[in-house]
């Protein structure tokens, strides 16, 4: 069964910021975490990203996203929802 994940994501963003959020969004679907990611705006602050991931994998994919945040310092940026 699929489970979605949401992310939320700041908009105004400066070009690292953007740049490190692609990586992020690159990485998920190359590790075949998900095939696609769907962006909405949430509000005028944040945009919202939502994929589908294996149940099985939910747990790891979370775990995945909360180091590549801490480590590329997005903590003000981007949010598991």
């Amino acid at each position: 069964m699929e489970k979605a994940i949401q992310l939320k994501v700041r908009k105004d963003l400066d070009p690292r910021q953007q740049l490190t959020v692609i990586k992020l969004k690159g990485s998920l679907i190359s590790k075949g975490y998900t095939e696609i990611i769907h962006i909405l705006d949430q509000d005028d602050e944040f945009h919202l990203n939502t994929f589908e991931t294996a149940q099985d994998r939910r747990s790891e994919v979370h775990q995945y996203i909360a180091a590549f945040i801490n480590a590329e310092n997005l903590s003000d940026t981007i949010y598991i929802k």
